[in-house]
């Protein structure tokens, strides 16, 4: 059995503030993806010290040395940013999108190869789409650019993986919610950034052209929920007003082998780390 979990951070210095490092000692996935780190390389660098210490205080690891750490800096101060730590071997990494050069795009999609204990090998993606605004149609532009960009990656994967090789899964923050079973309020939402319908048939091309898997749906079924996120406005954490934004998209075989998943949303609204919760599958490789 591995864990993956994807978690969107809200800011790694403000995380860490708020108890991120006993969450990560007491978790310690095999493979954490993080997006929004929003921290410069050399605050970064000891944050990810400081979680392979917890790693290995927790036995998963023997010193901090072996746990690898990828992540890739928004040029933009202050600006997504994502990250990934495992404990698992990793053969190869790349960084970044081809054709996606400009600083607003930057910093939002990470890939390592990693192999299990048992000699599987895993493409693991770390993924995050901005949010977008409806009433700005240059930030929308930005998100659709993007997204469209996934799609090359996203067939190569699929490709490789129906020819026997590598299997893939993408773990992020992709700021779509897909049907209105992952948003509490889907009909004031219809309009807005993250439910509008030409974002959500990304999501449709994903499972069907690109035969990807939403493992959480898949081991859920068809249930109101179960959410990620829920904004900072209102009560809407107390009264579980939330959006399911927080995926992780499999490739059919590795989708098989998922076992259970958890979202690991805070006891109440001032024990939060971030906005969002973390979500950790386990599968079984």
């Amino acid at each position: 059995m591995i864990t993956i979990t994807t978690s969107n951070v809200n800011g790694i210095r403000a995380a860490k503030r708020k108890g991120i490092e006993t969450w990560a000692g007491e978790h310690a996935p095999d493979i954490w993806c993080m997006q929004e780190v929003r921290a410069p390389q050399d605050e970064l660098n000891p944050i990810f010290g400081e979680f392979g210490f917890e790693y290995a205080t927790a036995g998963k690891i023997a010193d901090q040395s072996e746990l690898t750490a990828m992540n890739e800096v928004c040029r933009v101060k202050g600006r997504a940013g994502i990250g990934l730590l495992t404990d698992l071997p990793v053969t190869a990494r790349r960084y970044g999108l081809s054709g996606l050069d400009e600083d607003v795009d930057s910093g939002r999609w990470i890939e390592a190869d990693v192999t299990t204990p048992q000699g599987y090998g895993i493409t693991v993606a770390c993924v995050y789409v901005h949010a977008g605004n409806s009433d700005d149609p240059v930030k929308m532009a930005q998100k659709y650019r993007f997204l469209d960009t996934m799609l090359t990656r996203m067939g190569e994967l699929r490709d490789e993986a129906s020819r026997g090789g590598r299997q893939a899964v993408l773990c992020g923050d992709f700021n779509i919610a897909h049907t209105p079973l992952d948003i509490k309020n889907a009909k004031a939402n219809i309009k807005h950034a993250g439910f509008l319908p030409a974002e959500r048939a990304y999501i449709d091309r994903w499972l069907g052209e690109y035969e990807f898997v939403d493992v959480i749906r898949s081991l859920a079924g068809d249930i109101q929920g179960p959410y990620t996120w829920w904004s900072q406005r209102g009560r809407a954490f107390d009264n579980n007003v939330g959006w399911r934004i927080d995926y992780q998209f499999a490739t059919p075989e590795l989708a098989e082998t998922a076992r259970g998943f958890v979202i690991d949303k805070a006891p109440s609204y001032d024990a939060r780390w971030s906005d969002h919760a973390p979500l950790t599958v386990t599968y079984d490789v």
